[in-house]
């Protein structure tokens, strides 16, 4: 039950009040002025308060003042017998929710009050999204890497120091960036991602400053870039390696000034945002070749966070197998030792994220009570993980014309190499030949290898794959 307080001096308001309040299924506390009033917040769970005015002892102004201080998510309603705008204005600039003049009218006082627990619900609500959300992205693990990872955390989070975050791809590199944000004092705002590797050079000024209408062909109507949306909360630049050197010169000139321009615009609009910037490149080789920007590279690497992969954190493997068991509600499965040790013997080249799929098809797939190393290795073999992957692949480009070129290309190129290197060197080459056999068309190499356009730009980029016109 809703409790609310009523801090007046006139018996009268406290009693038909409090009555009002009791008729519409609320609980009701009274006090005769603000100093029990704050005595009763003190002690009690209130959850609106109906202050008065004038008021013995402390003013009501001053009052709702303290209450703001300390209990600021409280709703507060002022009323006042002896109502000017100069009151008002004060009342509502200082935190109270609505502010009502008396004589007051039953009306008044519920509509006052259902909008004020209406306000109240919808908080509530949102915590609730939030404290959800935030467990979603919890940073699993006990191992002494990965409590390292979080000590630093909770070191740099409460700063608005930058931040590059570094590890393989399915490592959670996003997990640390969330939790950073989490943690620090811009909690309250947004949380902003940009997949600098998905995003287009042609485009990636636009995503990230915004455009006025009429900037160029396809701009309609104007709007708000990724650093606008961050200001004030957090900004956070995944795999920022694979930005171009020109979109990088304006994200340095962005960073250093806090200042942007749309796109088409020469206003400079003020921005406030902590960047956190994530990668799976050395950036430091990267400089040295000239493929990433010293100057930035310093800028971003004020503090360092490096995210291991899973073969180097093995004492969380089985934990976050059986967390990821539970979320797809199947907790109840016994896992024999010899799957444990071939969990904990598999190299994990999609880390984090590739052992979540394991989980979610054991979840899905496993009819048996307790899973062993027989039914673990089905169920490796039923996905597509990168030998089943290559092999399929290289049998389907085996039917093309031509393709028994590629196919001793890709073995006399992979056979001698690691696992990592090797899986690359195929995918660079399948994407070549899936290029040429398109013709260069970028929309019809994506649409025929199952993949968005967006993801196949980025993949082509990476490789230095240049697409003949």
């Amino acid at each position: 039950m809703k409790k609310v307080l009523i801090i007046d001096d006139e018996r009268s308001i406290r009693t038909t009040m409090s009555q009002i309040m009791e008729d519409e299924g609320f609980e009701a506390a009274v006090a005769e002025d603000s100093v029990v009033g704050i005595d009763i917040l003190s002690t009690q769970n209130i959850d609106l308060v109906f202050l008065d005015v004038m008021l013995p002892k402390m003013g009501g102004i001053e009052a709702l003042e303290k209450i703001k201080q300390l209990w600021p998510q409280l709703e507060v309603i002022v009323i006042s017998g002896h109502a000017s705008i100069d009151t008002a204005v004060k009342a509502v600039k200082l935190g109270a929710f609505d502010y009502l003049e008396k004589p007051l009218s039953i009306d008044k006082i519920l509509t006052a009050c259902r909008n004020a627990f209406s306000i109240i619900g919808l908080r509530e609500e949102n915590t609730v999204l939030k404290k959800s959300t935030d467990k979603r992205y919890e940073i699993i693990g006990v191992s002494k890497e990965i409590e390292q990872v979080k000590e630093l955390i909770a070191q740099s989070a409460k700063s608005d120091a930058r931040i590059l975050i570094t590890g393989e791809n399915g490592t959670g590199k996003e997990l640390v960036a969330r939790a950073i944000h989490r943690l620090s004092k811009r909690y309250g705002s947004a949380f902003v991602e940009v997949n600098c590797a998905a995003i287009p050079d042609t485009l990636i000024e636009s995503e990230l400053f915004g455009h006025i209408k009429g900037a160029f062909t396809d701009a309609s109507s104007g709007r708000k870039g990724r650093f606008e949306l961050a200001s004030g909360g957090t900004l956070f630049l995944d795999e920022i390696g694979d930005m171009s050197l020109k979109a990088q010169a304006k994200v340095l000139r962005a960073i250093q000034e806090q200042k942007i321009e749309r796109v088409g615009s020469e206003k400079t609009i003020d921005v406030d945002v902590r960047i956190v910037a994530a990668t799976n490149k050395n950036l430091t080789e990267a400089c040295k070749n000239g493929l990433f920007r010293e100057d930035l590279f310093f800028r971003l690497n004020v503090i360092k966070i490096h995210m291991p992969a899973l073969r180097e954190r093995p004492d969380d493997i089985l934990l976050l197998f059986k967390h990821f068991l539970k979320e797809e509600g199947a907790p109840d499965f016994t896992i024999a030792d010899d799957a444990v040790q071939y969990l904990l013997q598999y190299p994990w080249p999609g880390n984090v994220r590739e052992l979540k799929n394991i989980a979610e098809r054991t979840a899905i797939l496993c009819n048996e009570d307790i899973i062993n190393r027989e039914i673990l290795q089905g169920l490796f073999d039923s996905g597509t993980d990168t030998a089943i992957a290559l092999n399929a692949s290289v049998q389907n480009i085996a039917d093309a014309q031509g393709s028994c070129v590629l196919q001793n290309k890709i073995d006399n190129a992979i056979l001698d190499k690691t696992y990592n290197h090797a899986k690359e060197l195929f995918e660079k080459n399948y994407l070549e030949y899936q290029l040429n056999k398109n013709e260069g068309s970028l929309a019809r190499t994506a649409e025929s290898i199952g993949i968005y356009p967006s993801n196949l730009h980025a993949k082509l980029k990476k490789y230095g794959i240049v697409r003949k016109s």
